[in-house]
């Protein structure tokens, strides 16, 4: 195994993780790194498989806390943006689409370093178009997490709640999703399908053992640590 697979697969352990603690991360912390050595397009393509697996697992060990309203109402939003952002991911250019990804990511890292994440909440009333931007932006880049938390934040729900109905609304921008990405690039998954399965049995394993672990770290620092990364990540596909 190159050095290059031992990275992803370390970054996918510690994504599996992240996203059992807080419901996404897959997709921020893999698709970048995918991207340094990949066109953005295929790597988000690549990361849905991991991302879907992973998701799936998660739902699996914590569906029982599913909060069925929030579930259908921003879910059915969240699936239609997540197909209209594959069709537009599609037709939009690999520098357009760092372009974007890139200052998703930077804005997501720098409100999670100094806590302003945390502040920012989406009424209800509007949960709906939020729901279909962070679908759109989980389809075109594979992104969706820091605005689908923040309209989550809005609803009365518990952290079990939370975690939980973020990840099944993940599952249906995933099945939104997925079909165009392999209608389109198919043939260039088969040939990237070494680093999908690296990545897909880390994220799987960090799935599976991270919440253990990862609860016992102060989650202010934790929560730091983890938008930081994502700044550099962020600031790297910036210049890259």
């Amino acid at each position: 195994m190159t050095i290059e697979l031992i990275v992803v697969f370390l970054v996918a352990v510690l994504a599996g993780g992240v996203a059992s603690v807080s419901g996404f991360g897959i997709g921020s912390l893999l698709t970048p790194l995918l991207a340094l050595r990949l066109d953005l397009q295929l790597a988000v393509a690549a990361i849905s498989i991991p991302h879907v697996l992973g998701t799936s697992l998660r739902f699996i060990l914590i569906h029982k806390d599913l909060r069925k309203d929030v579930f259908i109402s921003f879910g059915i939003c969240s699936a239609i943006g997540g197909l209209s952002g594959a069709l537009l991911h599609n037709a939009a250019t690999n520098p357009a689409l760092i372009t974007v990804f890139a200052f998703l990511l930077i804005f997501a890292g720098i409100t999670g370093t100094f806590g302003l994440s945390e502040k920012i909440r989406v009424p209800p009333k509007v949960s709906w178009l939020a729901g279909l931007v962070s679908g759109a932006f989980g389809g075109l880049v594979g992104n969706q997490g820091g605005i689908r938390s923040a309209a989550l934040l809005g609803f009365d729900l518990t952290k079990k709640e939370y975690v939980a109905t973020a990840t099944g609304i993940g599952l249906i921008v995933d099945a939104a999703r997925m079909p165009v990405y392999f209608a389109s690039r198919f043939a260039d998954l088969v040939q990237v399908w070494l680093p999908i399965t690296v990545a897909s049995v880390g994220v799987l394993l960090g799935t599976w053992f991270g919440k253990a672990v990862l609860v016992k770290i102060p989650e202010p620092i934790f929560k730091r640590v983890v938008s930081t990364i994502i700044l550099l990540l962020g600031i790297s596909m910036l210049f890259k």
